[in-house]
């Protein structure tokens, strides 16, 4: 009795206890092989779209915790002493780091794309479910005009009997009934329609967000490499003499910096040192952290240096031409952002044409596919894939880099808090006046790191690797703040 209760005791507790850790093990590898992108891409055609679908968010969340990881090994590995192996590894998890933020990024690019299909499939569905109602409809009233048209000679003589004139009563009754529940199934669906267009335009903005987050992420992978390559033919000798040398060079640059900077294609340019004062004056009344809104604005558009390379030319379909001349047949969301551009304009007394905003970013989109663009001498887009069509807008305005239906939204408040007659996003202190309100709705008068990443990615779309970025810029300018001095990274970084 004895021995058959150890075997019991081992089969149900020491035995699941040996093959648990070995299971959760196998699970982190076969998740770190299932996320890679070409397995991802396997996977789509062998999983249903929901299961499909679980799979992009269980990998997105899985890149997210990586880089997570790796950013506390670089915390780390930043407080110890500088020496060119440390480096090399620091840039190195630089790397894997972006990698991975590449990775995630391109997963919420599918499964916003996906997203999309199915809000556009609803519409299509909402949008039928509309016209057969309406169709009905129209039939039933037709038949109650016709019957409402007797008159009581008329319906005694063409009935055979009395009861059959109360009988058409009761079913034109019935008739009356069912065209008062089509009407309400009508508004109904008008009213679900409504809210799906809200939602589709809302995930269309998300992925214009997210694709041009992607762009950004590759880019700085690609400089972080080229770093990485140039210290791994260096000796410790050569990179303990640049370290020196980089130092006396931040110093000066910093220096400068403060003095010369100016914010390209603002009214009134400032310093960056002017840009910080301006920046705490805001703050102190919108209580967020100034440190913060420079790097949001800074993210945004490199502290106002890139309001735009795109001008708009076409009043109608929001075309126009890149700041060398080349034509370009789509800047601005034509219904959603051109009407309130072309009115903030006006209202300021400002030439429309001439008025930079942010361009298109060309890229085409098949379903949940991406692919590149190019833009012909004529203005023409040409997608590099046949099937695909153009996705994505520009059009956002000043330092702030708000697209025009968001500033609207925020005018009369900036107002109160500025005082300007007429707000205008390519003025300094409206721009700052409206990022911050934006912030501090968003949670970020709390000034935790928490509040501001949650902050920084809603106020981006929801996107963790632009709050990251946001955060690492954010260190930057504190630094500044209170030491007056860059490190390279920094001012690299910043400026």
């Amino acid at each position: 009795m004895f021995f058959r209760a150890s075997k019991l005791i081992f089969l149900f507790v020491v035995l699941p206890a040996l093959i648990l850790p070995a299971f959760f093990l196998f699970a982190q590898e076969d998740l770190e092989n299932t996320c890679a992108l070409d397995n991802i891409e396997k996977q789509e055609n062998i999983l249903s779209r929901e299961d499909y679908q679980k799979l992009l968010e269980k990998c997105q969340d899985y890149y997210e915790e990586e880089s997570i990881r790796i950013e506390k090994d670089l915390t780390k590995t930043s407080q110890e002493k500088k020496t060119l192996q440390n480096q090399i590894y620091t840039l190195g998890n630089k790397i894997k780091n972006l990698d991975y933020q590449i990775y995630q990024s391109s997963l919420m690019i599918e499964d916003l794309s996906l997203q999309i299909e199915d809000t556009e499939v609803s519409i299509d569905k909402t949008s039928l479910g509309i016209e057969d109602s309406k169709e009905k409809l129209g039939n039933i009233l037709r038949t109650i005009h016709k019957e409402d048209q007797k008159s009581i000679v008329e319906v005694f003589f063409e009935e055979d009997k009395l009861s059959d004139f109360f009988n058409d009563l009761v079913a034109l009754e019935a008739l009356n009934i069912e065209s008062k529940e089509l009407l309400e199934n009508v508004k109904d669906l008008k009213y679900y329609l409504e809210n799906q267009k809200v939602s589709l335009d809302g995930e269309k903005i998300g992925l214009e967000k997210t694709v041009s987050i992607n762009s950004i992420q590759k880019k700085e992978n690609a400089n972080v490499k080229k770093e990485h390559e140039g210290l791994l033919k260096m000796t410790e000798a050569e990179y303990q003499k640049s370290l020196v040398e980089k130092e006396e060079a931040e110093i000066a640059a910093a220096e400068i910096a403060a003095r010369i900077f100016k914010l390209v294609g603002v009214p009134d340019a400032p310093t960056f040192g002017e840009a910080i004062s301006i920046a705490k004056l805001v703050t102190d009344r919108v209580e967020i952290r100034p440190a913060f809104l420079l790097a949001i604005i800074s993210q945004e558009s490199a502290l106002g240096r890139n309001v735009g390379q795109c001008y708009i030319t076409d009043a109608e379909r929001g075309g126009g031409i890149y700041k060398s001349g080349k034509p370009v047949d789509r800047i601005i969301h034509y219904i959603r952002d051109l009407p309130p551009f072309l009115e903030i304009t006006e209202k300021l007394g400002m030439d429309f044409t001439k008025t930079p905003v942010s361009c298109w970013i060309p890229n085409c989109i098949n379903n949940s596919s991406f692919c590149g663009a190019s833009v012909d001498n004529s203005g023409n887009i040409n997608c590099y894939k046949s099937g695909y069509v153009p996705f994505g807008f520009g059009g956002a305005m000043g330092p702030a880099q708000f697209i025009p239906s968001t500033w609207v939204l925020f005018e009369d408040r900036v107002k109160s808090y500025t005082g300007s007659d007429i707000p205008n996003p390519w003025n300094i202190k409206d721009a700052f006046t409206a990022s911050a309100l934006y912030l501090y709705d968003l949670g970020a008068s709390a000034q935790t790191r928490t509040s501001e990443a949650n902050a920084a990615s809603r106020y981006y779309g929801g996107s963790s690797s632009y709050a990251r970025q946001v955060a690492n810029r954010a260190d930057c300018i504190q630094a500044f703040i209170d030491k007056g001095t860059m490190s390279s990274y920094c001012n690299g970084l910043i400026f």
